[in-house]
């Protein structure tokens, strides 16, 4: 039998089919868990939720009052929650000179301040024994042109997983994040479709090529199983983590061309997931 049977699992941020929460929800599914889906597009989460027998629950990760009706309706479903895992993430571009405040506004609030309403009220809804998992990226370590805002909110919520494990350890509830590197997701597919950007980011990773979504997934079960770790950031990168990002004048057109791969990443997931 599975860890996982019978596990109540909260998984926000996975209405985007291909995507790493989406991936991470039907292979939990598939090991026997009893999943409650979420994210702000309803109408693609409810079909999720009907291919993997789970419960889909509409939520804007950014906002707190919703993060809060997510837990409870979590509870009065199902009684309980073991594992809580946030794969919402919205990409802003910018440069710190060119940056808006709103552009910083819109960063912070579903990359930082989601993770903070999201890891309070699953660690109260869980009560004691249970994982939670929060989803990073390796540019908050690793610098790629043009995601300031987004990489910094993404640092910050590394920091609270750290206070959080610590926070939350004697009540046995494990907090951990990952950071993909270059994988190819569904919020990553108009940057890693640009003309050149996949190969470039590959010579760059040790092996040799993008990652998927069902590596993440991996990841995921590694973490929110009974593993005997707590306050780590995991990165998920085939070893580019050793490295880095390419630098912008490395794409075949030089920052023009990264630039507006990243453009077109954040035109279009600027309403979040």
């Amino acid at each position: 039998m599975s860890y996982f049977s019978d596990k109540v699992v909260v998984v926000l941020g996975c209405s985007g089919e291909g995507g790493m929460g989406y991936v991470a929800a039907e292979t939990l599914a598939k090991r026997g868990a009893k999943v409650v889906v979420a994210a702000r597009s309803f109408d693609k989460l409810q079909i999720l939720a009907q291919r993997i027998g789970g419960y889909a629950v509409q939520c804007d990760a950014g906002k707190e009052d919703e993060v809060k009706a997510l837990a409870r309706a979590a509870l009065d479903r199902y009684g309980r929650v073991d594992i809580a895992i946030n794969a919402a993430g919205m990409p802003v571009n910018g440069t710190i000179a060119d940056v808006s405040e709103v552009a910083l506004q819109r960063a912070i609030e579903v990359n930082f301040f989601g993770n903070v309403f999201f890891i309070r009220e699953m660690a109260q809804a869980i009560g004691r024994d249970g994982a939670i998992v929060v989803f990073s990226s390796m540019s908050s370590t690793h610098p790629i042109d043009g995601l300031m805002a987004y990489a910094s909110a993404k640092a910050a919520t590394d920091c609270l997983v750290r206070y959080a494990a610590l926070e939350y350890g004697g009540r046995n509830i494990r907090v951990n994040s990952i950071l993909p590197g270059a994988i190819w997701s569904h919020m990553a597919g108009p940057l890693f479709s640009s003309p050149g950007v996949e190969s470039t980011m590959s010579k760059e990773i040790p092996l040799g090529r993008l990652g998927q979504p069902e590596e993440a997934a991996e990841a995921v079960l590694w973490l929110s199983g009974p593993s005997y770790v707590t306050g780590l950031q995991v990165p998920i990168a085939g070893g580019q983590q050793l490295g880095r990002y390419p630098f912008a004048q490395e794409y075949p057109t030089g920052k023009d061309s990264l630039q507006s791969a990243v453009s077109a990443q954040a035109t279009k997931f600027g309403g979040k997931e």
